[in-house]
């Protein structure tokens, strides 16, 4: 006998299977936003633990944004060496600081935290070589705004949920995933779902076995 097929998933639902294995995380301040621009690049194309080396040297080489401004693209790379992709982020680093600079005469970011949610991922876009992911990075982790960053494991998880459809592109990810749950829960839904991400339903070998949600996945192998 087949089968009977469970409705197709909401987000809320997913969460409240999810906070069995990952709770309901709460928001903290990470880092500056400003500080947080320059970590999110440092994080391109490179592991948690490169990146964290790199930005920690970083800021214990220059100190201040206004002095990482301020050195020579020579420097940043060297001091960014360890983290991968040094010659291209060093500069990447100087013109999104001197752009940011340009526009505000400071470094100061915070206000980003006043202005609507569109209007402020806009103008953090606007910005060369930032995009939505890192847009939603910097609203999510260093203002506590409700933006949605779609990572790798975020997108995989997502996709197989049915959350988001095959189709879909990792851009487009983010509008369509940040409404699905009330703004208060965006940041919780993002870390369970990137747990979940790294965790169980891995790449490779998703680990359906042991997933608090396979009974309900469309994915799973348990189906």
């Amino acid at each position: 006998m087949p089968r009977r097929k469970h409705p197709q998933l909401s987000a809320p639902e997913v969460m409240s299977y999810l906070e069995k294995d990952y709770g309901t995380p709460k928001w903290e301040l990470r880092y500056d936003p400003t500080f947080e621009l320059i970590y999110t690049i440092l994080s391109q194309h490179t592991s948690d633990i490169n990146s964290e080396r790199a930005f920690k040297s970083l800021v214990r080489k220059f100190k201040t944004v206004e002095a990482i401004s301020n050195a020579e693209e020579s420097e940043i790379e060297i001091a960014i060496r360890m983290g991968g992709l040094s010659k291209i982020k060093a500069p990447r680093i100087k013109r999104v600081l001197n752009q940011i600079y340009a526009e505000l005469k400071s470094f100061d970011l915070w206000f980003l935290k006043e202005m609507p949610m569109n209007e402020a991922k806009d103008w953090l876009k606007n910005l060369p070589g930032i995009g939505p992911k890192t847009a939603a990075i910097i609203l999510c982790f260093s203002l506590g705004m409700p933006a949605m960053p779609v990572d790798t494991h975020i997108f995989r998880v997502s996709k197989r949920l049915g959350l988001i459809g095959k189709k879909v592109n990792a851009d487009a990810a983010h509008d369509i995933l940040e409404p699905m749950v009330n703004p208060h829960d965006v940041f919780a839904f993002h870390m369970q779902l990137i747990q979940h991400g790294r965790t169980i339903c891995k790449a490779i070998k998703p680990k359906c076995e042991s997933c608090v949600i396979s009974e309900r996945c469309p994915s799973s192998k348990n189906n």
